[in-house]
């Protein structure tokens, strides 16, 4: 659940973000030299290594979490 609920944020933000860069670096053409501002291959890539970094930012803590012992955290609360 902790998983799947961390990757959606990263997919919403990795597509807000993509929407972004995409405007921004057709403003910034002029000052792009030997790159297009849309080069699927630098964005596929930047999105793919933020997405990953997210899943494993919510990974640790839910494996972490796992493997505490569920009346000792009931009995903490």
């Amino acid at each position: 659940m902790v998983l799947r609920q961390g990757l959606g944020l990263a997919v919403a933000g990795a597509a807000v973000g993509l929407v972004g860069a995409v405007v921004v670096s057709h403003l910034m053409t002029g000052l792009l030299y030997g790159v297009r501002p849309t080069d699927p291959l630098t964005f596929a890539g930047v999105i793919i290594l933020l997405v990953g970094v997210a899943l494993l930012a919510c990974y640790i803590p839910a494996r972490r979490a796992i493997r505490v012992d569920l009346l000792i955290a009931l009995r903490h609360e």
